[in-house]
């Protein structure tokens, strides 16, 4: 624990990393509007506290003793990205969704970060085997644990948070006609090859 700063620099870096959850929330700011987008982004926070529970009990020593048990999760996963990327590619822009009524519920905003969260193996590894690396054995391990998590979850929601804000700056441009329409498409071929390159290590 008295690597603690190296541990919030290195959960920085990994939160600023482009990924598919940094991808929701810029899309989601971008369909939705900023105060929706904040919605995925405690679904995202509270998938990350989960998943991290998960990942110490004795389902996460299963996960880690387990190749056939990870490879499940990097299926599932992959399928859920080109889902998401499939549903993103038919989008509409934030302008085209206020004027027909189609803003999703604040509750589908939440679930979708949750799940995605759970469909990301890379987390799943940084909680089995990076952040073990911080904890102090001679002391106990599950305030340790429960600091480490919060810290995590709580840069997740700044990171993301500005993220969204950027996004939601150009609400204005890429929210109207076909400008929203094209982001959307190319956000949702990034999702899909987030779940092609999931699966790629296994061909």
């Amino acid at each position: 624990m008295n690597q603690y700063p190296l541990f919030v620099l290195m959960a920085v870096i990994t939160l600023l990393s482009p990924g598919p959850g940094v991808l929701k929330s810029v899309t989601n700011s971008l369909n939705y509007g900023l105060r929706r987008a904040m919605i995925g982004v405690a679904g995202l926070a509270t998938g990350v506290f989960c998943v991290a529970a998960l990942c110490a009990t004795s389902l996460g020593a299963l996960l880690a003793a387990s190749p056939a048990m990870f490879w499940l999760v990097r299926i599932a996963g992959a399928a859920y990205l080109v889902y998401l990327g499939i549903k993103l590619w038919r989008a509409a822009g934030l302008a085209v969704n206020r004027e027909s009524g189609q803003m999703k519920s604040h509750r589908a905003l939440f679930v979708e970060g949750w799940l995605l969260q759970f469909s990301n193996p890379n987390g799943i590894f940084f909680f089995l085997s990076v952040l073990p690396q911080f904890i102090d054995h001679h002391s106990r391990y599950l305030p340790q644990l429960t600091l480490l998590v919060l810290t995590f979850c709580g840069l997740l929601i700044l990171v993301h948070s500005g993220y969204a804000g950027f996004a939601g700056q150009l609400q204005r441009w890429a929210g109207q006609g076909r400008s929203g329409q094209w982001l959307n498409r190319l956000g949702g071929l990034v999702f899909i090859l987030f779940g092609v390159l999931l699966l790629k290590p296994m061909f």
